[in-house]
């Protein structure tokens, strides 16, 4: 629950720039890096199988568990931007921003 609160405490907002930038918890943005590290090295892993030779039921076996693995980034991305950004914009007035994540919903899709 302390989790959930801290995720919903921090939202979407403008940048000093201008663009719109996400203040996630630091526990969300460290479980992202640690992923994204994890799938670094997984691809890594990839390509030496292809180098190698490996046999290429072995090498697709692989491939599928990082699209799995670029799936959970993506899954945990965007239950935070749920939580935060979407939540505090329709707060705010702003159900632009449903046309805008069903767009994103879309595209993920493809």
């Amino acid at each position: 629950m302390e989790k959930e609160k801290e995720l919903l405490v921090s939202g979407c907002c403008q940048g000093t720039d201008g663009e719109r930038v996400s203040h996630r918890p630091e526990s969300v943005t460290q479980a992202l890096v640690k992923r994204l590290n994890k799938i670094e090295g997984q691809v890594r892993g990839v390509r030496g199988m292809i180098e190698r030779g490996t046999y290429c039921d072995d090498v697709l076996i692989q491939i599928a568990a990082v699209q799995s693995a670029i799936d959970g980034v993506s899954k945990l991305l965007l239950e935070n931007h749920m939580k935060t950004c979407v939540i505090d914009r329709i707060r705010e007035g702003d159900t632009e921003v449903v046309e805008e994540f069903l767009k994103t919903i879309n595209k993920m899709m493809r």
